[in-house]
């Protein structure tokens, strides 16, 4: 059996599929760009306030399942390009407690929706 979950406090879905799908005690959450909820507006001014965005996305969807970042084992980051890595990774890393943090990749991708330079999606447990 599977549970939809959608918060307001995130972005709604561009297309076919829910902002995230439990199942069981898994919580397998789409990608998120950087779409300010409130506003619709995507935030891109810089990698730093883009990647926040991203994880605040991310933050209000494992609220909405009940969840916090301790709850992430796996993460995927796509990005544009490659020399924003350390700066995605310093955001990213600010939203996890380094000693439980979960496995993850972060890959190089040609495009991603609306032209934003990162999206990042993961997969929670309770």
């Amino acid at each position: 059996m599977k549970k939809i979950i959608f918060t307001e406090k995130a972005p709604a879905p561009i297309g076919p599929y829910n902002q995230a799908v439990l199942s069981g005690n898994t919580l397998y959450a789409s990608g998120q760009i950087a779409i300010n909820p409130a506003s619709g507006e995507l935030v891109t001014d810089n990698i730093n306030d883009e990647t926040k965005q991203v994880m605040e996305n991310i933050a209000a969807i494992l609220e909405a399942a009940n969840m916090t970042f301790e709850n992430v084992v796996k993460a995927t980051i796509f990005i544009m390009d490659m020399n924003n890595f350390a700066a995605i990774n310093t955001v990213y890393g600010s939203f996890f407690n380094e000693k439980t943090a979960p496995a993850r990749e972060t890959v190089q991708v040609a495009c991603l929706p609306k032209n934003v330079n990162v999206e990042i999606s993961i997969i929670a447990v309770q």
